[in-house]
C-alpha cells in the first residue's frame, strides 16, 4: 500500500501563484536582521519602529528609536501627528502575541503604510541587538516565557 506524503496531500502552488504570495508577505514583514543591517547604515529614512505594547512594555524593553503607541490607544486622533508617507514598523513581544498584528491593522485602517517585525523585541533580543530601557522598569523579557504586557 502506498501512502501520500502528508506534505504534499494539499499540492504545492504553480511557481508564480507562489511568487505573488510571497512576495506579499514580504511587503508586510521585516526581519531583525534587515532591521538592524538599516539602522547601523545610511539606510535609515522612510520608516518609523513602532511598539504597539503598553507603555510598561516599552519602559523595559524596547529597539533604541522606537515609539511607543500601543494597539489599544489608536485612534484618528492619536495617529493624527504622524506623518503618512512613512511605513510604520509594528512590533510586539513575540511569535506568541499578536499587538504588532492589531496594530499594523489599526494603522492600515487609517490609512497608513505598515510592516511586522517578524519575532517581535524577543527575536531582536535572541539576535543579540541592543535594547533601551528605562532605568527603573521591570524586565518583562525575560526567558523562558516572556510577559506580552499588551
Amino acid at each position: 500500500m502506498t501512502t501520500e506524503p502528508r506534505v504534499l496531500m494539499f499540492p504545492a502552488l504553480d511557481s508564480a501563484t507562489a511568487a505573488a504570495h510571497l512576495r506579499a508577505e514580504l511587503a508586510l514583514e521585516v526581519d531583525p536582521d534587515d532591521l538592524v543591517q538599516d539602522l547601523t547604515s545610511d539606510a535609515q529614512g522612510g520608516y518609523v519602529i513602532v511598539e504597539t505594547r503598553a507603555s510598561e512594555a516599552f519602559a523595559s524593553a524596547r529597539i533604541p528609536g522606537a515609539i511607543n503607541l500601543p494597539y489599544r490607544d489608536m485612534t484618528p486622533e492619536s495617529v493624527s501627528e504622524l506623518d503618512r508617507g512613512l511605513v510604520y514598523i509594528c512590533y510586539c513581544e513575540s511569535i506568541h502575541c499578536n499587538a504588532a498584528t492589531k496594530g499594523a491593522l489599526k494603522l492600515a485602517e487609517l490609512g497608513f503604510k505598515v510592516k511586522r517585525l517578524s519575532g517581535g523585541i524577543t527575536a531582536w533580543e535572541a539576535a543579540g541587538y541592543p535594547v533601551d530601557r528605562d532605568t527603573l522598569a521591570p524586565v518583562l523579557t525575560s526567558a523562558p516565557t516572556p510577559r506580552c504586557a499588551c
